[in-house]
């Protein structure tokens, strides 16, 4: 699997993820010709090379002819990026990012999503950044994103169309929640809005130590200098060798020894619908002596509050143990089969380089039922035949 991973030394921007890109040896001919493709009037991209640390470093420029000041809202971005002639791919990438930072501005500044109107980020130079970012992307054939936990500055004030903010800026941080981030002593703003946007729309999550094969390296840089810390963002171009998907979840836990235990089912149907993975109890023995339960469910970080919420309100617990995990999965896919008993779901699973399908259980219960059928023989039947297709 072709990936992409971010390594935010400095932090991360949108310059600075365009200049890495080409760092990496994407053609800044190739890069302006692709932009050309948005109603931006002439835009031309200066790509110099610096030292960061003693390390060759990309610095990017967008050069705009007597761009007037804009105050697009996402309505006007998307209108523009729909309306181009971009790949759809890299449009929907695009469009992902915009939408983040509208939804950020928004619960920020205690407003709508229409209402928002970008500032920094609706200029002409920053959807040059967003949009080619989202081209760089495809020309890589890029299918994953990673990176390692953003890296931010603190303590410091940075200056905004609102006035001064705190670093990390309030929309950086609206936009990180959930993702992991690392907070530094360096006072400036070492992630902007954008760049944390990107990787919040982009990135499956951070990569753990894996087998990568690495075609290509590129350093991405600012405009600033730090004494402490390089001022950059090494992208790596390569594939994943192993066979396995990672993703990041979140598994929320609490002990339960004071509730009616028939409510259980009840609760854990409610979590699955609510878009949990997996939810499961676990009898224990707590302090004093006490039987009860351990309940652990795992979802996606973006239903966390959902799975904390109807915890609260489904059960008796007055406090919940919140961990941030990877997974690793075996690569599969779901599809529907035919059989001698008509359309069966199924997934299929690669392990060790071979597929093994094997049936839905659910198909299995249900064919099991109209076909008046013992289970075990629905079950049996349909691995035999599904092994031979």
């Amino acid at each position: 699997m072709k990936i992409a991973h971010f390594d935010t030394v400095g932090g991360i921007a949108g310059d600075m993820t365009l200049a890495a890109f080409i760092s990496a040896g994407m053609s800044v001919d190739e890069l302006s010709s692709e932009l050309r493709r948005i109603a931006l009037g002439p835009v031309e991209l200066v790509a110099t090379h610096v030292k960061r640390n003693s390390i060759d470093a990309v610095q990017v420029n967008v050069r705009i002819a007597d761009e007037p000041h804009f105050q697009r809202n996402l309505d006007g971005i998307l209108n523009l990026l729909q309306k181009s002639d971009l790949h759809d791919h890299v449009k929907e990438k695009a469009i992902a990012v915009f939408r983040i930072i509208a939804e950020a501005e928004a619960r920020v500044h205690g407003t709508t999503v229409d209402m928002v109107h970008f500032h920094e980020v609706g200029a002409t130079d920053s959807i040059a950044d967003i949009v080619g970012t989202a081209i760089c992307l495809h020309h890589f054939e890029i299918e994953q994103v990673f990176s390692t936990p953003v890296r931010v500055g603190s303590g410091g004030l940075v200056p905004t169309q609102h006035g001064l903010m705190p670093t990390p800026a309030p929309a950086t941080l609206e936009i990180l929640k959930g993702y992991p981030i690392a907070l530094t002593t360096i006072e400036d703003e070492l992630t902007t809005p954008t760049g944390a946007a990107i990787i919040k729309a982009l990135s499956s999550g951070v990569l753990d130590m894996e087998a990568i094969s690495v075609s290509a390296v590129g350093y991405g840089t600012g405009t600033r200098e730090f004494p402490n810390l390089p001022n950059l963002l090494r992208v790596l171009v390569g594939e994943r060798i192993s066979e396995l998907d990672r993703d990041d979840v979140v598994v929320v836990e609490t002990n339960i020894d004071d509730m009616n235990p028939q409510i259980y089912p009840f609760l854990i149907d409610q979590l699955l619908a609510t878009g949990a993975h997996d939810a499961y109890l676990v009898p224990i023995i707590m302090k004093k002596g006490r039987p009860g339960m351990l309940l652990s469910v795992m979802a996606d970080v973006s239903v966390r509050q959902n799975i904390i919420n109807l915890l609260y309100r489904e059960t008796t617990t007055i406090g919940l143990r919140v961990h941030h995990i990877g997974r690793l999965k075996l690569p599969r896919r779901h599809l529907q089969v035919s059989t001698t008993f008509g359309p069966v779901q199924t997934k299929t699973v690669i392990r060790n380089g071979n597929e093994v399908t094997t049936p839905e259980f659910e198909e299995c219960k249900r064919i099991s039922r109209e076909r008046n059928l013992p289970l075990l023989e629905v079950m049996r039947r349909l691995e035999r035949e599904l092994s031979t297709q």
